[in-house]
């Protein structure tokens, strides 16, 4: 904290006793005495203790911490599936239900390790989905309340003033000067900055995005080093489009105490409802949450990869925004499933560009495809045999996988990685070294990249 190190944004937070704020580590504020400073590990827990966010430094804008891409636990677990809003649309008994434990087990794991529970980290998500409305659009505040997840105005107005220390109005006015934020009329996208922690390699990402895009789903346009990523998006209350634009700069190497930057997005929803969850799954597919840090100190120590990270810092293993669509891209490939695409998927109500269909749902796939591996797969996640949102248990639903005719074991790698984000995937017959545990999926990325043979 006293070296203001960007590493640990996201990891935990400080509150000052005396002035009641708190802050992110990096926070550029004079560093208060150590007497005056109490830990957290979550905003949520030091807005639970009475303190409200730093204006000066953002706490609640920072990357969520890696930790929860790592853990397969259940506190892991319940962090990304609150995280995706599961909380705000299902209740915590919906919460419970998904992870396979009683809502006080949930509850008392949670505060035990967080301090906080699935109510109120929650609403500290809530809390800053509601201030980037309230900063970057022009949505009235009424709409605002119930876009960010809240249940009243009341309880919206309640929240902003206590984690703010400021009326949405306020909140809307105190848009920082030197970002020239153009606020987005209703029914207009929402520009959005996406942040990351440490350096980011964003060359890589969009080159494989690039080859990798469903034709009517996803494309890439522009010359390299300014590209933009566009996709259309099924969301739990309607549909989006999302646009997010290659931004260089954002990796050097040597650079331990990198603070990090973001990538520039603009997101088109029919119902606002769902920015929470779209900005999340656009943050598991660009694998912003990553720790590079951690990842290139653990790989930098072995002969073989320390060249490769040391070319590549901060270099990201992408992840989706649908877990069917790496399934099914895995079995069909690209041109396969971009005939899927155009034969089940959901028309948009006007394309936009070559952005024509929605992704198709398990449900339509498994009645219009029921024979082959692609049916099983499709028939299995309908009816939740097979279970690949963001709080499966990873070695549960790769067990699942396998049990379904046609899926081999490289294929469940790929949907491993990409749509459960595990960082810890090795390819199956591999002789990959321990010493990468617990990022191997991070170690293939990098040989893959290189272009050199994984043995």
């Amino acid at each position: 904290m006293r070296s203001r190190d960007g590493r640990f944004d996201g990891v935990f937070f400080f509150a000052v006793e005396t002035t009641g704020i708190y802050c992110r580590p990096s926070c550029p504020a004079v560093t208060p005495k150590r007497h005056n400073v109490r830990f957290y590990a979550t905003a949520a827990a030091a807005q639970g203790s009475g303190f409200r966010a730093c204006r000066r430094c953002r706490p609640d804008a920072v990357p969520g911490s890696a930790e929860w891409n790592v853990r397969a636990d259940v506190v892991g677990r319940a962090m990304r599936l609150i995280a995706d809003g599961v909380v705000d649309r299902e209740g915590v008994a919906g919460l419970a239900a998904r992870l396979g434990y009683s809502a006080r087990q949930v509850q008392r794991q949670l505060t035990a390790e967080l301090g906080a529970g699935p109510v109120a980290l929650a609403r500290t998500q809530r809390a800053h989905t509601a201030r980037v409305l309230l900063q970057t659009t022009e949505l009235p505040v009424t709409e605002i309340a119930f876009a960010s997840g809240f249940a009243s105005v009341r309880q919206f107005n309640d929240t902003i003033r206590e984690v703010y220390a400021a009326t949405p109005t306020e909140v809307r006015a105190a848009t920082p000067r030197n970002r020239a934020v153009r606020r987005a009329a209703p029914g207009a996208a929402v520009p959005l900055r996406l942040a990351h922690r440490g350096p980011y390699q964003a060359a890589p990402v969009f080159d494989q995005l690039a080859r990798e895009a469903v034709p009517g789903v996803e494309e890439v346009t522009g010359a390299p080093g300014a590209r933009t990523y566009r996709r259309t998006l099924r969301l739990p209350y309607g549909t989006g489009l999302a646009a997010v634009r290659e931004r260089t700069g954002t990796a050097r190497a040597g650079t331990c105490t990198h603070p990090g930057g973001w990538l520039d997005a603009r997101l088109h929803l029919t119902d606002p409802r769902d920015l929470t969850t779209a900005v999340q799954r656009l943050r598991r597919l660009f694998d912003l949450d990553a720790d590079p840090y951690a990842v290139d100190e653990r790989l930098g120590a072995d002969p073989r990869l320390a060249p490769l990270v040391a070319a590549r810092p901060g270099l990201r293993s992408p992840g989706a925004v649908d877990p069917l669509e790496p399934a099914v891209h895995a079995l069909a490939g690209r041109d396969g499933a971009g005939r899927l695409v155009q034969r089940y998927g959901k028309l948009l109500d006007a394309p936009h560009g070559s952005l024509t269909h929605l992704f198709p749902e398990p449900a339509v796939l498994a009645e219009a495809e029921p024979d082959g591996p692609l049916g099983a797969l499709a028939a299995a996640l309908a009816d939740g045999t097979v279970r690949l949102d963001p709080g499966a248990d990873r070695d549960d639903a790769e067990e699942a996988l396998l049990a379904l005719p046609g899926m081999d074991p490289a294929t469940v790698a790929t949907v491993r990685v990409r749509s459960l984000g595990d960082p810890d995937v090795a390819p199956p017959g591999a002789d990959v070294p321990d010493n990468w545990r617990p990022w191997r999926s991070y170690a293939v990325r990098h040989l893959s990249v290189a272009g050199e043979p994984i043995r």
